[in-house]
């Protein structure tokens, strides 16, 4: 797998578990994005893992979603 690939990898899969862990906390896109101080598009664009969001912006969305920003971070085990 080239960098850019592995890179496109971790994003999805970043934007997965901020979308999975939104879904299981029943929030809107709108509703985290506004509890995040983010942008609604801005929102939409890291659950589909098409933005390279900033630590402050991951510990944002983790908050707003009620997880721990580790746990949109963690490394699966092999």
């Amino acid at each position: 797998m080239s960098r850019r690939e592995s890179e496109a990898h971790v994003l999805a899969e970043i934007g997965r578990r901020v979308r999975e862990a939104r879904l299981r906390a029943e929030l809107s896109q709108e509703t985290a994005a506004s509890r995040a101080e983010i942008d609604t598009k801005r929102w939409q664009r890291l659950e589909s893992g098409k933005v390279n969001a900033t630590v402050r912006t991951l510990t944002r969305a983790a908050h707003a979603i009620g997880v721990s920003v580790w746990e949109l971070l963690r490394a699966e085990s092999p």
